[in-house]
């Protein structure tokens, strides 16, 4: 009976909130009568009850407030807009009226709007070099929070730079007119773009900047000062790295400005020849850039290398020039190895950290260029290890991996590499490839060099005489001590003029019973080749 009460109840409470609603014409009352109907409840023990007589007092208390008007949130700060990344850009025709816009032909509009790109981007240019000065430079050396010797080590000289694109600048204004066009541009920057070679220091700098301003990141008061400069709109959402790294970016856009410029150079116009010049100056430029940057990455990366074993160092790594590759690799047991391709070694090593110094660990033997072996793999072919489940598992194929190994076994096993993906693994398959084919290219033109006529002839003689003689045997059956070459090193050894010298040459250690015996027979024309041929050497000594 108690049950059916308290359900009676609880039913009648459910009808009471249905007929509460009055009609729209009657007078709306005042907040605190409305919600004493919720009080009127009398209070039960049975939750359920008590937990609908809340539920309906709260919805009391949302229902007096008004429908037009919002809710308003607790006061906080405003949230300022995000500034954009880029500045907003001016075409040069939008800053002509109407009626100057009909005096030009299209062509040359063209030409006039890259002209306008190549100073507007001066002008960006410097203003982030002075930011980069004014507003994380002078503020971090004032506060102490990194010494004067790191931060010239991560902004380089950007004070020298700043002058050399005012100097542009000043220049591009006084070519030009009073509407607001250039006329001849081509000696400017034929003048102008072989200052450009300060740059090499500063991006061959880039490499080492970068890795320390990774390592001042782990600082908390460089992480905060950074993060607060990220966050202010005066950094249009760069980081600092990025500003240090525009004047590189805006190098490489030279050529591209001046081929705009050149394309809409009428063929007859002063400045073509000037432009075509220009254009060459920027790319002798850009490339002996290249080759510092290069070479400063090179030297960097083997001061990174530790060893082992003293049998791992290789003289061949200390005299490189060149990185060709590098990445993340991983080998048939799953462990991950940053592989380095210089110009004469392969390296496979393991990031290892020391004292808060990353530095790459020699892992087993380098492979020089000359001696290695490229196996180009097939996916499925080779089952790669690294976890519990998937020695157990025939799914887990190995994808995107080749092989490496000496040529001689002995001298060092052989390595199975994985890559991401197919892109980056033919990335390595022709780095490796080219890197072998220039070397190979390398020792045949150093043979040819250090070998004289003299030599040469003489080699050929000896090996044209040896094969006639070691022919002879063969042909009467009769087996008789076979003259050899000349002893001499292998690598200069020019390649014999017929397969018979080849043959000879490589089995003289031999006794020239097995030598005769091991040897192909041979047809009746090369026979007549070789008889003749000697007739021919007899004649000639």
């Amino acid at each position: 009976k108690r049950k059916r009460r308290e359900k009676d109840d609880a039913d009648a409470v459910s009808l009471c909130s249905f007929d509460f609603k009055e009609p729209c014409t009657k007078r709306v009352r005042p907040l605190g009568r409305v919600t004493s109907l919720a009080n009127l409840i009398s209070p039960v023990k049975n939750g359920a009850v008590r937990r609908f007589g809340q539920t309906l007092q709260a919805s009391f208390r949302g229902d007096a407030r008004s429908p037009g008007v919002p809710q308003q949130k607790p006061c906080s700060k405003a949230a300022a807009p995000t500034p954009p990344k880029r500045r907003n850009s001016t075409l040069w025709s939008e800053t002509l009226d109407v009626h100057q816009k009909g005096t030009f032909s299209t062509k040359e509009i063209k030409r006039q709007e890259a002209i306008f790109e190549l100073s507007r981007g001066e002008q960006d240019l410097i203003e982030d070099l002075n930011l980069a000065r004014k507003a994380y430079h002078d503020p971090m050396l004032k506060l102490s929070i990194m010494s004067e010797e790191e931060l010239t080590a991560i902004f380089g000289d950007l004070d020298a730079y700043i002058p050399l694109h005012e100097d542009l600048l000043a220049h591009l204004a006084k070519a030009t007119g009073t509407d607001g066009t250039v006329g001849q541009i081509g000696k400017i920057v034929v003048e102008w773009l072989p200052r450009l070679n300060a740059y090499r220091a500063y991006c061959s700098n880039q490499l080492a900047a970068k890795a320390l301003l990774d390592q001042k990141k782990q600082d908390p008061r460089v992480q905060d000062f950074l993060q607060r400069c990220l966050e202010s709109p005066f950094s249009r959402k760069l980081d600092l790295w990025s500003f240090l790294d525009i004047p590189r970016s805006r190098l490489v856009k030279y050529p591209l400005l001046l081929k705009e410029i050149l394309r809409h150079t009428p063929a007859d116009h002063p400045d073509k020849a000037s432009l075509e010049e220009a254009i060459s100056i920027i790319q002798a430029v850009l490339a002996d850039i290249n080759i510092k940057k290069g070479e400063s990455e090179c030297q960097y990366y083997i001061n990174k290398l530790e060893y082992l074993d003293d049998r791992q160092k290789d003289t061949r790594i200390e005299q490189c020039k060149s990185l060709l590759c590098h990445g993340e690799l991983r080998n048939k047991s799953g462990t991950k190895l940053h592989v380095f391709l210089f110009t004469e070694v392969l390296v496979l090593t393991r990031p290892v950290t020391r004292n808060d110094r990353h530095c790459f660990q020699v892992y087993r033997q380098p492979i020089p260029v000359q001696d290695l072996v490229l196996e180009d793999l097939q996916d499925g072919d080779v089952r790669m290890g690294g976890s519990f489940r998937g020695a157990f598992s025939n799914s887990d194929k190995a994808k995107n991996i080749f092989r490496v190994r000496f040529q001689d076994p002995s001298h060092g096993q052989s390595h199975t590499l994985q890559v991401n993906d197919v892109f980056h693994k033919q990335q390595w398959l022709n780095c490796l490839r080219n890197a072998m084919a220039t070397i190979k290219d390398l020792s045949i033109s150093e043979t040819e060099s250090s070998a004289t006529p003299a030599d040469v002839c003489s080699n050929r003689r000896s090996s044209t005489v040896s094969a006639i003689i070691h022919m002879e045997e063969t042909d009467e059956n009769c087996p008789r001590p076979a003259v050899s070459a000349p002893s001499s090193p292998s690598s200069e050894e020019p390649p014999s003029p017929t397969p018979s010298a080849t043959s000879t040459l490589s089995s003289s250690s031999s006794s020239s019973s097995i030598s005769a015996l091991s040897l192909p027979r041979k047809s009746k024309k090369d026979k007549r080749s070789l008889c003749s041929l000697g007739k021919r050497k007899e004649t000639m000594v």
